[in-house]
């Protein structure tokens, strides 16, 4: 296997040898991350009282009630108001000689408990940068992160141009809706499940003033920040920061270290930290059990020999023997849940970890979201940022509840 594609293949054909399994006890798992069709082959392979059979489904959670169920899920978005009805509970997982509690992160751990059961168990999660090139000295105040101060200040530094005609410029937090999204989460907007959706009006009210003032104070003006990326982004970001057409650009983990070493050979990065706190991106990968499951026995022992140091290290080691690290980061397309595999082992696979690991205790989770909120937020949540950050309050006569009423009246 050498790219993506080797995994559709092991979505066809794991099936097919799964039918001659005879008295071998199989779990199925239902997954949107290709991944797991490597990680079900080996788990097939390095023993032979359980099988598991992977099927990539593209909404997992949304399915449960179609089809038959699975024995095991792996995706986003599995927490949310019918998590404990849907899921068996795993506390019968923890104990001597099973899985231990300390493996994990406290916090993405405690995410996956309601009230005293584990129904969800953390597998992957990202976090947000500033990718910026490697050879320039910025003498940041950090060696881990860097929050918005310390961005505008260097930004503004940067910038050169002519009459508010900018021919290079630091950093616009326009350049990427995903940016806007964290400093929003950042300013605590809380977004959070609740038929379908709620937030801190206030919060948000402050985190797109925070913005527009941003640019108005750095960057002269929307206008001056649109013309200077209709003029010069024909290029990704990371090529325009090893021209030194910019200086900062946002990008996620899993987009950063997933890059091909040709292009990000350059770079440096810090973790995006706001008032001590680094956002975990929402889209956590879970794994859980459903109730509707037939082969529990085979489910809980992939969990078992999934969630060990041993095999992680397994699986790192495979994906870059056969290059599939090119294409996916870490463990799952991230940082792998269990504290000792990023903190140990991820900077020997990534040597630009080393002493760069975020600091965990500043790890910040987001609240439970709606099943669908992939689709809230690329069609209602990030287009009215992208607009409100252009604008004064007093111009925003579309505001964000009226949007979300708008696009639920049409879309139920």
């Amino acid at each position: 296997m050498r790219n993506l594609k080797a995994f559709i293949i092991l979505f066809v054909v794991v099936p097919i040898v799964f039918i001659s399994c005879g008295n071998i006890r199989t779990a199925q798992i239902w997954t949107d991350r290709p991944e797991f069709a490597l990680y079900g082959e080996l788990f097939n392979s390095v023993q032979n009282q359980f099988k598991v059979n992977v099927r990539y489904i593209e909404i997992p959670a949304a399915e449960l009630n179609r089809q038959n169920s699975p024995d095991l899920i792996i995706a986003s978005w599995l927490k949310n108001s019918s998590t404990e009805k849907t899921f068996k509970s795993l506390n019968s997982l923890f104990g001597t000689k099973k899985l231990l509690r300390t493996l994990f992160y406290p916090r993405l751990l405690t995410a996956g408990r309601i009230e005293r059961n584990q129904y969800l168990l953390p597998v992957s999660f990202n976090i947000p940068a500033l990718i910026f090139s490697r050879d320039r000295e910025l003498n940041l105040s950090n060696q881990f992160t860097i929050d918005f101060d310390e961005i505008k200040r260097f930004s503004k530094n940067f910038n050169a141009g002519n009459q508010g005609v900018y021919t290079r410029m630091g950093f616009s937090p326009l350049w990427n809706d995903n940016f806007l999204l964290a400093a929003a989460m950042l300013a605590g907007v809380s977004f959070r499940e609740a038929a379908p959706l709620v937030w801190d009006y206030s919060a948000l009210e402050r985190s797109m003033t925070f913005i527009n003032n941003w640019t108005n104070e750095i960057n002269t003006s929307n206008q001056a920040e649109e013309d200077f990326t209709f003029k010069y982004f024909f290029e990704p970001p990371e090529r325009l920061i090893q021209s030194g057409r910019i200086l900062f650009s946002y990008m996620e983990s899993d987009d950063l270290f997933s890059l091909r070493e040709d292009r990000k050979s350059h770079l440096d990065f810090r973790w995006i930290m706001e008032q001590n706190r680094i956002p975990i991106i929402e889209d956590i990968i879970y794994m859980g059990i459903p109730k509707k499951g037939r082969s529990g026995a085979a489910a809980r022992a992939f969990i078992q020999w999934f969630f060990t140091v041993e095999t992680q290290r397994t699986l790192l080691e495979f994906s870059r023997v056969n290059r599939l690290s090119e294409n996916i980061f870490g463990i799952c397309g991230g940082f792998s849940a269990l504290n000792h595999v990023t903190e140990q082992i991820y900077p020997l696979f990534y040597p630009e970890l080393l002493g760069k690991m975020p600091p965990s205790e500043n790890f910040t989770l987001p609240n439970m979201l709606p099943a669908n909120w992939v689709t809230i937020k690329d069609r209602v949540v990030l287009p009215y940022l992208n607009d409100r950050a252009r604008k004064d309050k007093s111009d925003d006569t579309y505001p964000l509840e009226r949007r979300l009423s708008d696009w639920m009246r049409t879309n139920r």
